[in-house]
């Protein structure tokens, strides 16, 4: 234990008596350990973020929507798919008659469906490209934001194709600023459609700004303003979640039969989607695959982060060897006077490992101060960013600064160690 203290001591003195050596030292590893907490900061984050934006649909929901058939399989048959829709080929095949036969099901509740289009809107002198969202009544059934202000449509209302309309906040500012929308009439593809109800504030949801959305009967949609009978996608509610897997494979037995699709076989059994014009994902999976990602992603910027510190310690390992060719005459005079390899190799290390941990606690601290900057610049721009930074990060950051303090302090203070006294008191 003395000699332990008594590293410690020295190290210090050494520290202090070459402070810019010894904060430029201490630098590297600040970079380092304080990326390591903003990684794992972000990372937790932006899964509370994908959860938060997730939810807002609701867990206890299916989605069925349109899919290109492509001739692969596998990874390469869904880049395809994604590549044609971008491209603007259209399917239109999934439609309401699609939604009826799936709502035959024990374990759905309800569903809706939905399609969008851009239409130019006006009010007064007002004009501006509003997005359309048209959705069946049951939309504000299932959906977990619901109307400030005023009403939602009606069943009877969208088979009637009536000209109503719901207003994301965004909108209703920018045609009526702080006047009374309820009641008034706006304008869309040369109609007048009478606005009865604003929707309260909702946010972006993946880069979907559904504050900037005008609601519109499915139907008014369809037959009205695009002369259509497809849809894009259908959201169905599922009673009983315990039951989700089944009630899938149900979906899609219902919409193979529906759109006469005889899928291929694969080796093990199963069926391939490649032949498949719609695609069926429960919320619940598409959360677990976003999370499975964002763990992909924060452990590969862990990988990135681990580069400087081994940079960092690199650093430290040079600055070892200078500080030892500075101090090769103190070490052969330890020597001497009974010094051994042990406590040579001691004190050494003791001088690594505080400039590593100094690092590791300076740069966690600056970890905590840059994710909290992070968490609220996001929430400044409109995102559901918690300020999160879990115990484990600590942990790996702590064990990191002593890992690669005695890492590459090791080598150094071997040499220093295994000096010759007489050779180093000759130094002097």
């Amino acid at each position: 234990m003395p000699t332990i203290i008594l590293s410690i001591q020295i190290a210090i003195r050494s520290m202090r008596a070459n402070k810019l050596r010894t904060g430029l030292t201490v630098l590297g590893m600040v970079i380092g350990i304080s990326a390591v907490i903003i990684v794992f900061s972000a990372g937790e984050g932006i899964k509370s973020l994908i959860v938060s934006q997730v939810e807002s649909f609701g867990t206890d929901v299916i989605e069925t929507k349109i899919k290109v058939p492509t001739s692969k399989k596998g990874a390469a048959s869904e880049a395809q798919s994604a590549t044609s829709l971008v491209s603007g080929v259209q399917i239109t095949t999934l439609n309401l008659n699609d939604m009826k036969e799936i709502d035959k099901l024990a374990n759905v509740g309800e569903s809706y469906g939905g399609i969008i289009a851009q239409e130019q809107v006006s009010y007064a002198n007002v004009m501006k490209q509003g997005i359309l969202f048209g959705v069946s009544a049951s939309f504000i059934d299932i959906d977990k934001t619901k109307v400030e202000f005023g009403s939602f449509f009606s069943e009877a209302e969208e088979k009637s194709l009536a000209q109503v309309v719901v207003l994301g906040p965004k909108v209703k500012n920018e045609l009526f600023g702080d006047s009374d929308a309820i009641g008034q009439s706006i304008k869309i593809h040369k109609s007048k459609y009478n606005v009865i109800g604003i929707y309260e504030e909702r946010g972006a949801v993946f880069g979907t700004d559904f504050d900037d959305y005008i609601y519109i009967p499915l139907m008014t949609l369809q037959k009205r303003i695009m002369g259509i009978d497809h849809v894009l996608f259908l959201m169905h509610k599922i009673k009983d979640l315990s039951w989700l897997d089944e009630t899938t494979d149900e979906i899609i037995q219902i919409m193979r039969t529906n759109h006469n699709i005889t899928p291929d076989t694969k080796p093990d059994g199963t069926f391939d989607v490649n032949k498949d014009d719609f695609r069926v994902t429960p919320m619940i999976e598409a959360l677990e695959i976003l999370g499975t990602v964002t763990g992909a992603i924060t452990l590969l910027l862990l990988a990135i982060v681990a580069i400087s510190l081994i940079v960092g310690g690199v650093g430290i390992m040079n600055i070892m060897y200078v500080i030892i060719s500075e101090r090769t005459s103190e070490i052969g005079l330890r020597k001497t006077v009974g010094a051994t390899f042990k406590d040579i190799m001691i004190q050494f290390l003791t001088e690594s490992i505080i400039i590593t941990i100094i690092g590791g606690f300076i740069g966690i601290i600056i970890g905590i101060l840059f994710s909290s900057i992070i968490a609220w610049g996001a929430n400044r721009y409109g995102l559901d960013w918690q300020l999160s930074i879990p115990m484990r990060s600590y942990v790996v950051a702590l064990v990191f600064s002593l890992f690669f303090g005695v890492l590459f302090g090791l080598y150094p203070a071997r040499k220093a160690a295994k000096l010759d006294p007489i050779e180093a008191l000759r130094n002097e």
